[in-house]
């Protein structure tokens, strides 16, 4: 009698996609004489979810806010997305694929529409620094632990 093979298990990507782009310059063309050196601030944020059986969005966000004083200089808020395809995965490695691997995919895309819209609103390019999705999703991990949302393998969002 053979024995019962455990499912291959797989993972693929079907799609890259720019999933929303904003670029607003609230006091331009005002600002834009200023001479000061302006802030820069950055924040990322991932979120994965379910599609349809087996296959997952993840997303990641950034909003790069510059402000010369207390005036916005221009803002960009662009979110590039990945659908990916993950099937016969144990359930604490999917969610480490979904909140490390996937948006390391995705990370480079992101980038470099980052860069682009600077550069095409007439700005230096604002060069995202390279992200360490492991530490990130290790600390969310951490969070929601102390949290004590049970032991239960928590969901990327």
């Amino acid at each position: 009698m053979a024995e019962a093979q455990a499912p291959t298990p797989v993972f693929n990507i079907q799609r890259m996609y720019l999933k929303d782009l904003s670029l607003e310059q609230p006091h331009a063309p005002q600002i834009l004489l200023e001479q000061q050196q302006p802030a820069v601030d950055i924040n990322l944020g991932v979120s994965a979810e379910g599609v349809s059986e087996g296959i997952f969005e993840v997303c990641v966000t950034a909003t790069v806010t510059t402000k010369v004083g207390d005036r916005t200089l221009f803002l960009i808020e662009a979110k590039q997305a990945g659908i990916f395809e993950l099937r016969d995965l144990p359930g604490d490695q999917m969610q480490a694929i979904l909140g490390i691997a996937c948006p390391g995919m995705v990370y480079p895309y992101l980038r470099a529409i980052v860069s682009d819209v600077c550069t095409r609103a007439g700005f230096p390019p604002v060069l995202l620094s390279e992200v360490n999705f492991q530490a990130m999703y290790e600390a969310q991990q951490q969070q929601l632990a102390a949290q004590g949302n049970g032991s239960e393998a928590p969901s990327i969002n």
